[in-house]
């Protein structure tokens, strides 16, 4: 499909890319708001969002409708990515952040994980129109899936995986992606959330289960830096930067740092 975003076609270099992790699997998101990297429910699971590899491999973008600038960091010592957008218009925040599992703290972080890929825009001064495109692509890009709305949200089914888009403003289905334009005013905030499970065999989280938020994944990350600050040589903050990246690759369940989030083993 068409990507408005990028009518050059360029591919951003790897460097421009900020890294997302919940110790099971990784999202890269771009200085523009697009997620073009995201394989779930493991690290070495075929890619639901590639456009990394390829223009038609599947992408999340979020962005404001007009022009802007960027500056974006990630929030204290953790692997959660603030974005902030400046139009002539007003100013947005977009938090980015693969969430973890509720009260998880400690060497706990990473052990389980929802799957939940949070995306929240705050408004900061203003009124900024902005605008998403969803475009999943499973199996690297090889499967369009199937996209249905539903209360509350959109569905992309594809093989064994489906992916669940949960959005308190309108959306609608064209090209191949699930889209949506709206307007954020200073003070106001919107989650958007993209969760995964798969097609056959999913299991219901039991009656009252904690919902996995921004504020518990911001706590487990802190927690976890909290307990490694043991380090007193030169450049305290790149080594703890560091640690957390380390930390970002390494598979919460079996401890195993992979060697990069960029592709699986069986990737093409």
């Amino acid at each position: 499909m068409d990507s408005p975003d990028r009518p050059d076609g360029r591919q951003p270099a790897i460097a421009d890319y900020g890294f997302l992790s919940d110790c099971h699997s990784a999202a890269l998101v771009d200085r523009s708001g697009s997620i073009d990297w995201w394989c779930v429910p493991r690290f070495d699971s075929p890619s639901v969002l590639g456009r990394l590899l390829d223009a038609e491999a599947g992408h999340w973008t979020l962005r404001p409708a007009g022009g802007f600038t960027t500056a974006r960091s990630y929030v204290g010592e953790t692997l959660v990515l603030r974005t902030v957008f400046t139009t002539d218009t007003g100013e947005v925040t977009v938090t980015d952040s693969l969430l973890l599992e509720p009260q998880a703290r400690g060497h706990q972080l990473g052990r389980r994980s929802p799957h939940v890929l949070l995306r929240q825009v705050q408004g900061l001064s203003g009124t900024v129109r902005m605008t998403t495109e969803l475009a999943p692509r499973m199996e690297y890009g090889r499967t369009e899936p199937h996209l249905s709305l539903t209360t509350g949200g959109a569905e992309a089914k594809g093989g064994p995986v489906t992916l669940t888009l949960t959005s308190p403003v309108p959306l609608t289905i064209g090209d191949g992606g699930v889209c949506s334009e709206f307007a954020v005013v200073a003070g106001q905030t919107i989650e958007l959330r993209l969760a995964y499970e798969p097609t056959f065999g999913a299991v219901a989280p039991p009656p009252g289960a904690d919902v996995p938020s921004l504020e518990e994944t911001l706590e487990t990350w802190t927690s976890w830096t909290d307990e490694h600050t043991g380090y007193d040589g030169d450049f305290p903050e790149q080594v703890r930067r560091s640690s957390l990246v380390l930390q970002g690759l390494t598979y919460g369940p079996s401890g195993a740092i992979v060697a990069a989030a960029t592709m699986a083993p069986d990737g093409p």
